[in-house]
């Protein structure tokens, strides 16, 4: 068995597959290395011969994973690093070291499983859209607050906009004008994205006309996904990434 981990600022995306299949075992999104822990120690007969992981925190809340995972599994564990150049793709940053690696690996799998030009449109607590040419060429791409930051910040600085997640949650299932605070800003929040969403896919049709995939992932894809009825909706593009990044022995 092996460990892939997608380490965010605020949570843990993990998944356990087999060596041989690469066939998904167990996996789930956790908020600490403490809950992380306690979830893989309650999936049955976990044997993990490697892990390899993608992170955005501090090199030192890294190391502290790492040393955990070594100690607690034994198994050898390998960290993505920022390259120029992978799986075909060159790095389109002017310092390519400042292209966050969960990002970067994103676009380095959506390469891979396109095979030619594509855009990929990660939907988190940032909204990141990044644009590959054909011949592996990062474009580069744009940043825009997600749904979750940009309630927070409607929810911080507007005294009377107060409510729960759950609130939240049943707002959603419609975009008809909201009749309420809540249904207003989450409507209104979601419809920001489908907009940010359909703006990049006309700009890439600007460059590339109809031969590009679309390439959607993140907690708050489904959001655009109506909108976008080409693009193919890949929940674990970053661990398509981090394959080729941290390739381990005997792994396909």
């Amino acid at each position: 068995m092996i460990l892939e981990l997608d380490c965010g600022n605020s949570l843990i995306k993990w998944r356990v597959l087999n060596v041989e299949s690469c066939a998904g075992l167990a996996g789930g999104v956790v908020d600490s290395d403490e809950a992380l822990l306690q979830a893989l120690n309650a999936v049955e007969g976990l044997a993990l011969v490697g892990c390899r992981l993608v992170s955005v925190r501090s090199d030192a809340e890294t190391a502290a994973l790492v040393e955990l995972l070594q100690s607690s599994f034994g198994a050898v564990v390998l960290c993505a690093q920022p390259t120029q150049v992978l799986g075909g793709v060159r790095n389109g940053y002017d310092e390519y070291a400042r292209l966050g690696l969960d990002r970067w690996l994103a676009v380095v799998g959506a390469y891979q499983l396109s095979g030619g030009a594509c855009l990929v449109l990660d939907l988190g607590t940032a909204v990141t859209a990044d644009f590959v040419a054909a011949n592996g060429e990062h474009l580069g791409g744009y940043i825009c607050p997600g749904l979750p930051l940009m309630r927070n910040q409607l929810r911080t600085h507007t005294r009377r906009i107060r409510y729960d997640d759950i609130s939240a949650e049943r707002a959603l299932h419609s975009l008809q004008p909201g009749r309420s605070t809540v249904e207003a800003v989450e409507r209104g929040c979601a419809l920001m994205l489908r907009g940010f969403a359909l703006a990049q896919v006309e700009l890439a049709r600007e460059r590339w006309g109809e031969d590009f995939t679309v390439y959607l992932t993140g907690g708050d894809a489904a959001l655009v996904s109506e909108v976008l009825p080409r693009a193919r909706l890949v929940s674990d593009l970053v661990f398509v990434g981090l394959a080729l990044a941290c390739p381990l022995p005997g792994v396909r």
